[in-house]
């Protein structure tokens, strides 16, 4: 209970009576709420006098006080599962925590070394066996359990530092038993103040103390060596290897050689809560609260990750992919920066070790769980990056990639090629196929699109490959006759360019049919053209420049009836204007070879559609006569061989 009085009392009770058992003494205001943790041996009150304080049930003392400036409080909530307090003030709530919930790990040779409980305990990946190795003492004058912030063990040496922010930080040094039987016993420990402790050596540790410096020390707890950190804001120290440290100060860490005692490289980077090495000491990972950065051993930045929501973990899975857990996801991010969602997660979980698709990781109670996670997409990137294309073919003929997250990826990263085998959206298809230039590809999904669009851009892309068969039917479906007259003229298809003109005629193309006789040479048919559209005195220099006596005779006659003046020679020795013969007729033009890559020779096994001179697309699959209503011409098609009755069959368009 809590009063006016300024106390809380504790009292025994039964059905009929209570007595008082004792008095709590340290608030100098009314208690204004007083409750029971309900896990912990605890006792959390608050009052006017603007403060909370925790107190220990067995020991009967206060072991924690939080307190606001301005603030009285008034009441108290207690979450009944998690480690969750709220507190009402004059301002508003304040929600907290009593301790840290994260376990203190690190990693072993195959295992995980945790302190749960007062108890250093080992865990076994191969057999599952976790181990109490020893029990460790309680921290500073706290009356729960000991609640480290880290640990670090020395294999080679079994030793054990354990640092706690108690009393303003401070260390203690174990000698860990092998086999756990000394487990149900305190060990002994040396101990000492400092912020942070880690090894340096095989028998040293260093230790930053509470004057910002660097102390060297021995097993025996007796310092060796002091040194100056290059910053003086430095407060934090983390592992590297023999003779090194990473330091942090402010937003930046710096790369520190205790032998030369100076800092040989330095990051800026925001502020860095928790460092992880890659398994051959070639990459580290700094995990700051919403930020991953990759960097070299020579803290070259690599790349950056930002997250909205705090980060809580992350482990090496290999020495290019790293994996991290936030409050919900876990993720990964390769060493070029890419990264993804792996799984969502329920709870918070700290994660020890990556391996494949394997995920050990520590919860909030201390319990190793093992997490079996699709690690797929992040192995196929990672194949990418490093070009093991007969992977990349392995992933996607064995995997369910898709969606369009996968196709933008291949996209930026310059694989259209790739992407082409994760969608079944025809226009994407399409648009991929175009990108890497692949005709046939293209030429199947615009003949199931069969959007004019989509034909005006596999034209383009396939007269870019000397494909003007392709380019033939695109022109066709776009009914685009002057460039399907300009193509039948460079690939010398005389008789097509004759169907052209007859097609001309049919439609009143006044410019049609004058650019066809252009191109089949024929100056009778533009003579008469010109004599239609009333332009007599071109008609006559035409028909007299090359040689249509009879025809020019005629048309002076009309110009001097008219009254007007002959037109002279443009040339005292005029020559016929005709076209030049194609060097190649009947095949496709090799101007553009795009050779099959990896994955097109291994995928398509030997077997592809699609338009190549081979496939198909002949003169019988692209002639005149024989368009449908798939040709595209629509209620414009022509009987042009006369047998009647032809020319409005072709619906459709």
């Amino acid at each position: 209970s809590g009063a006016d009085d300024r106390q809380v009392k504790l009292w025994r009770m039964n059905e009929t009576k209570a007595w008082e058992v004792d008095t709590l003494r340290g608030h100098i205001n009314n208690v204004s709420c007083a409750l029971f943790h309900p896990k912990q041996e605890l006792i959390i009150s608050n009052s006017e006098d603007k403060s909370i304080r925790v107190w220990d049930m067995s020991k009967r003392q206060g072991v924690q006080t939080f307190r606001r400036e301005h603030d009285r409080f008034w009441i108290l909530a207690v979450h009944q599962e998690s480690n969750l307090l709220a507190a009402g003030h004059d301002g508003g709530m304040i929600v907290f925590k009593l301790e840290r919930e994260r376990p203190a790990f690190t990693p072993i040779s195959g295992g995980v070394l945790f302190v749960k409980d007062r108890y250093v305990r080992s865990f076994d990946y191969g057999s599952g066996k976790d181990t109490a190795l020893m029990s460790i003492r309680r921290s500073g004058n706290s009356g729960g359990p000991a609640v480290a912030r880290s640990v670090h063990y020395n294999e080679q040496e079994n030793m054990l530092l354990v640092c706690h922010d108690t009393d303003g930080g401070s260390y203690e040094l174990y000698s860990v038993p092998r086999d756990g039987r000394s487990s149900d016993q305190s060990q002994e420990c040396k101990r000492g103040a400092g912020s942070s402790a880690v090894f340096v050596a095989r028998q040293r540790f260093a230790v930053l103390d509470k004057n910002r410096q660097i102390l060297i020390k021995n097993f025996q707890n007796e310092v060796t060596k002091k040194c100056a950190p290059p910053h003086a804001s430095t407060d934090c120290l983390f592992p590297v290897g023999t003779g090194m440290l990473l330091l942090r100060s402010e937003e930046r860490i710096s790369l520190f050689d205790v032998q030369q005692r100076k800092a040989v490289a330095e990051l800026s980077t925001p502020a860095v809560k928790y460092v992880v090495w890659s398994p051959d000491n070639s990459h580290v990972a700094l995990l700051s609260k919403h930020g991953v950065v990759i960097a070299n051993k020579k803290l070259e930045q690599l790349c950056m990750v930002h997250e909205t929501i705090r980060i809580k973990s992350g482990a090496w899975d290999g020495n290019e992919v790293f994996v991290y857990s936030t409050l919900n996801h876990i993720k990964y991010c390769l060493i070029n920066g890419d990264s993804g969602i792996i799984r969502t997660l329920d709870v918070p979980v700290y994660i020890s070790r990556v391996s494949g698709g394997t995920v050990h990781c520590l919860d909030r109670e201390g319990k190793v769980r093992k997490m079996v996670v699709d690690v797929t997409e992040c192995q196929f990137k990672l194949s990418l990056h490093k070009k093991e294309f007969e992977r990349v073919i392995r992933i996607i003929k064995q995997s369910r990639l898709s969606g369009h997250a996968i196709i933008a990826y291949l996209q930026k990263k310059g694989f259209p090629q790739v992407a082409l085998h994760f969608v079944s959206d025809e226009q994407t298809r399409f648009n991929l196929a175009v990108e890497c230039g692949n005709v046939d590809i293209a030429l199947q999904a615009a003949q199931a699109l069969d959007s004019k669009e989509n034909w005006h851009r596999l034209g383009a892309e396939a007269l870019k490959h000397g494909n003007h068969q392709v380019v033939e039917m695109a022109y066709q479906r776009t009914k685009d006759m002057e460039k399907l007259s300009f193509l039948y003229l460079m690939t010398g298809n005389i008789d097509k360019l004759k169907k052209m003109l007859k097609i001309a005629e049919m439609r009143s193309d006044v410019m049609g049919r004058f650019h066809n006789a252009l191109y089949l040479g024929d100056v009778p048919e533009r003579v008469k053209l010109l004599v239609e559209a009333g332009h007599i005195p071109l008609a006559y220099i035409t028909a007299l420049t090359y040689g249509l006596t009879e025809q020019a005779e005629a048309l002076s006659q009309q110009l001097t009836a008219a009254g007007l003046p002959l037109p002279e020679p443009l040339s005292p020795a005029p020559k016929m204007l005709y076209p030049a013969l194609p060097i190649s007729r009947d095949s496709n033009w090799p101007l553009l070879t795009v050779s099959k890559g990896t994955f097109e020779r291994t995928l398509a096994g030997g077997g592809g559609g699609g338009a190549t001179a081979d496939s198909g697309l002949g003169d019988a699959g692209l002639d005149l006569d024989d368009m449908d209503g798939g040709g595209g011409w629509g209620d414009d098609d022509l009987d042009l061989d006369g047998t009647g009755g032809g020319g409005g069959g072709g619906g459709g368009g």
